[in-house]
């Protein structure tokens, strides 16, 4: 009797303390509308001696065992792939995320997130390991019975089984509801018998089993996802010729009558692009890790290489272009790196300590504007870093005997990965749209506030002279842009929002830039608090500096689309205050010391 009393107070205490956090956790989207503090925000120097361990083993695993072989994977050498998977396993990196019941070591996400920056260092072995630990295992953590889980995971955390994702089609790439891959209840009604076949199976070539996606009598509101292992009749194609991660296997699956017993189905039926879709957004900002990773190394590479390089009697390193470009290889970098862990700390503060799969899916949910903007800005900051290492490397930089023509080639892919950058530019307006809508978020009660400062503008005085204050004040300013667009696109257009793609990737874009100003000045602010931050400092001054003139060019556009006469008149005047800037940044001279201090210490030392 007392112990069922001492559960239903358990229980009871459980719901208030849910409902407790539910209210008092930063949502999703609010940074558009919400200003955070330094000390609200999670930063690599918040990591733990445990979280500095676990990166330290992946970057070990990764420099010592994974890229002395990536030549041999590059010519697919899968025995050595699957070798490595294996040995990862060994190591505790497959499960760092997954609950110990199941094998593997019940870690917070932050030491995921740690672990896939490492694996950027990894080339195309990282797009393994993210199909092994991500979108091809967490379908079946979050959606699959306890048959599957107990069956599938501990083996795939492992590394004793390899998994993969399928979910694309020939005809079927962001439109993944138009896939033609069909799936038929047996006449006994103890299987499902699929047909078709899937495209761009990363992992494709030696899996052992695959989470597919069907539909269910071919009909679209019966989209579904299984789980099917190799054989005969679900077998690989032939491996993809591609322009990059040549050392990761990429094939088409080939599903012909493969039979699919009726426990092997994840959820329910017609519960595929729920599946599908959550599970992509801890692909997006895991993504973003691996990006920053791949970007790290790269610029440590271009900064020994600019040392060495003699020209004119000099170190290239020594000349102004040079250190141009080092320096704002430098800034895209840091600035990837803390949206990045200020993203996953949101989420792990929402999680909280001993929550269940539903929960942890429902955290990850929350903050899938922010896992958008992680994915799209790491993965173009990556994009640039290469490009101006090619550019550093100059000739050899073309040549394949050098590591910028692999880095170059590599990056690519990730913009089109977890989502096309273009999807999830239109996901970030309109998911905060949705979210308004719904009474989630509250951008409409401050689009109308916003509303009332531009047409009424008051005398302002600014007080704060602390460190990054007028930076501070752009950052704000951006967000009421990125407001000021969004609101004025949504009462032009209505429902038929969704149609103005031109509207939302520029709206999408003044978002992204505000998320990033803001993040880097909250970031420089908690460094300074403790201890010398000049460099950081200048980092976050710089990108703000250059950020702002981009938001004004992408807002005067945009207006100049959804606006005219008064209306046009008087925003662009409101864009005009919200853009000045009182306090110009000599971006010379702060982009030499930042690259100064990388050349002084021969590597990315950030």
């Amino acid at each position: 009797m007392s112990s069922n009393k001492f559960n239903l107070l358990t229980n009871k205490e459980e719901k208030i303390m849910d409902a407790q956090m539910e209210r008092d956790f930063i949502k999703g989207g609010a940074f558009l509308i919400e200003n955070r503090t330094a000390g609200e925000i999670f930063t690599p120097e918040d990591f733990t001696e445990e979280h500095q361990m676990i990166g330290e083993t992946a970057r070990e695993f990764i420099d010592n065992e994974v890229r002395p072989v990536i030549p041999d994977m590059e010519k697919h050498d899968w025995a050595t792939a699957r070798r490595l998977v294996r040995e990862g396993g060994e190591l505790g990196l497959l499960g760092a995320n997954i609950p110990e019941e199941y094998g593997g070591a019940a870690l917070d996400q932050v030491s995921g997130v740690i672990i896939a920056e490492m694996m950027g260092r990894a080339g195309g072995f990282g797009t393994t390991f993210g199909a092994q630990t991500s979108i091809g295992l967490l379908p079946i953590l979050y959606f699959g019975s306890e048959e599957l889980k107990a069956k599938w995971i501990p083996p795939i955390v492992a590394g004793e089984l390899v998994t993969a994702y399928c979910l694309s089609e020939a005809g079927s790439g962001s439109d993944a509801l138009g896939a033609k891959c069909v799936a038929r209840l047996s006449e006994d009604g103890s299987e499902y018998i699929l047909n078709g076949e899937k495209m761009w199976i990363s992992n494709g070539g030696f899996a052992d089993v695959f989470i597919v996606f069907a539909k269910v009598d071919g009909e679209k509101q019966k989209f579904s996802a299984f789980v099917v292992e190799r054989s005969e009749n679900c077998r690989p194609g032939a491996e993809e010729h591609k322009m990059g991660i040549k050392s990761s296997s990429t094939t088409p699956l080939i599903l012909a009558d493969a039979r699919v017993p009726v426990g092997n189905l994840l959820g329910n039926v017609g519960d595929g692009a729920k599946i599908a879709f959550n599970i992509l957004n801890v692909g997006r900002f895991k993504l973003g890790a691996s990006v920053t990773g791949g970007a790290k190394l790269a610029l440590h590479d271009a900064i020994r290489y600019a040392n060495e390089r003699q020209q004119f009697n000099r170190s290239i390193s020594s000349f102004g272009a040079i250190k141009h470009k080092l320096a704002e290889m430098a800034i895209r970098t840091w600035v990837a790196e803390s949206i990045t862990y200020r993203t996953v700390g949101m989420i792990d503060a929402l999680i909280g300590d001993g929550a269940d799969g539903e929960k942890k899916l429902r955290s990850i949910e929350e903050y899938a504007v922010e896992s958008s903007i992680n994915k799209v800005a790491c993965s173009e900051a990556l994009d640039y870093v290469v490009d101006e290492m090619v550019q550093i490397y100059g000739g050899y930089g073309y040549s394949a005997d050098y590591p910028a023509e692999k880095a170059y080639r590599d990056s690519r892919i990730n913009r089109i990965f977890e989502g096309t950058n273009e999807i999830n530019r239109m996901l970030i307006p309109g998911q905060l749209m949705k979210r308004a809508m719904k009474g989630q978020l509250g951008i409409i009660p401050a689009a109308k506030a916003l509303m009332d400062e531009i047409l009424n503008p008051q005398m302002s005085f600014d007080e704060d002279d602390g460190v990054l204050a007028a930076e501070s004040k752009l950052a704000r300013n951006a967000k009421k842009i990125a407001l000021m667009i969004l609101g004025t696109a949504a009462q032009k257009y209505m429902m038929a929002l969704s149609e103005q793609q031109e509207v939302l990737l520029n709206c999408a874009d003044i978002i992204i830039d505000a998320y990033q100003m803001e993040t880097a000045i909250l970031r420089a602010q908690k460094l300074a608090a403790k201890a010398d931050a000049a460099l950081q400092v200048d980092i976050a001054s710089v990108f703000c500096n250059d950020a702002i003139q981009r938001v004004e060019a992408k807002a005067k556009n945009t207006l100049a689309a959804i606006t005219e006469g008064d209306e046009m008149k008087t925003l662009l005047v409101a864009l005009k205050r919200f853009t000045k800037n009182n306090a110009p940044v000599n971006t010379i001279a702060a982009r030499q010391r930042i690259a100064d201090s990388l050349i002084g210490a021969n590597t990315y030392n950030l």
